[in-house]
């Protein structure tokens, strides 16, 4: 089936290609025919992201990976910052991280429901960035939202592959489109990770990420309300468990995973001895 013509406006969208002509739009509609995003990142909260399993995304953005990360909600409930900050702070680490577009989806925070309403703006991202791979919230964590949130992307992955199910974007009909794989980062809760992916490289670029969300984490000169992660400590706790989970796997740094099915390995050359 032919690629649908707002998809390949998207991709014109990220490289920042103009489109003058029909002939233009032609052969850019060959070059980019096969490609997809290849991690679609959801996120509960902004920041979620950035805390889990910001380390991979800046490393496979630095191996010319396309990343996209989707907020489910804009975090108004957050005991610090306003949504409006918040906005502003995940487009900074968009930045930060180089992935090639973050969306928000404008969920109730703190209410997250997995209803046929939420599971549908799901089911449209996935079949509009038509990833291989899907991360999305911890499967238990001490938010309600991050588990809940987990709950609803792992179903929309499912519903995003079936053909009866009919969406549309910019006024055109979408193609279905089920993801390879669904990977759960860690949280809050200490959660023992099936696999573990190689930091060590990027553990700096992680933390400079999740602190352009300046409002939510520690500020000797902020009035706000202190949070569990707006401690002195937390940033201390976040490289530590990067540093244990490395120290585990034979690395300097790593992020920890879990995975709905088992994973079946081509050969050993991607394993760290």
């Amino acid at each position: 089936m032919q690629r649908s013509t707002n998809n390949l406006k998207f991709k014109l969208k990220i490289f920042k290609l103009p489109i003058r002509n029909v002939w233009e739009v032609f052969i850019l509609s060959l070059i980019f025919e096969n490609m997809k995003t290849d991690i679609l990142a959801f996120g509960a909260h902004p920041d979620d992201v950035e805390l889990g399993c910001g380390g991979t995304i800046a490393k496979l953005v630095s191996e010319g990976k396309t990343c996209v990360i989707v907020d489910l909600t804009k975090g108004e409930m957050g005991t610090r910052g306003t949504d409006e900050t918040r906005k502003e702070e995940a487009t900074d680490s968009a930045k930060i991280l180089g992935v090639s577009a973050r969306e928000n989806l404008g969920m109730k925070d703190g209410f997250l429901v997995n209803s046929e309403e939420y599971q549908m703006k799901i089911v449209k991202m996935i079949r509009k960035y038509r990833p291989e791979i899907v991360l999305a919230n911890a499967i238990d964590d001490r938010h309600p939202d991050h588990a809940k949130g987990a709950k609803l992307v792992s179903d929309a992955c499912f519903l995003a592959g079936l053909r009866k199910i009919e969406t549309v974007e910019d006024g055109e009909n979408q193609e279905v489109w089920r993801p390879k794989h669904i990977f759960h980062y860690i949280q809050w809760k200490n959660i023992q990770p099936e696999f573990v992916i190689d930091i060590s490289e990027h553990l700096d670029k992680k933390l400079e990420a999740c602190m352009a969300f300046k409002t939510q984490f520690y500020d000797p000169n902020s009035n706000e309300p202190v949070t569990p992660i707006a401690t002195k400590d937390f940033f201390e706790s976040l490289t530590y468990r990067a540093q244990d989970l490395g120290r585990l796997s034979g690395v300097a740094y790593a992020e920890g995973f879990t995975t709905e099915k088992l994973i079946a390995l081509k050969n050993f050359d991607g394993i760290v001895l």
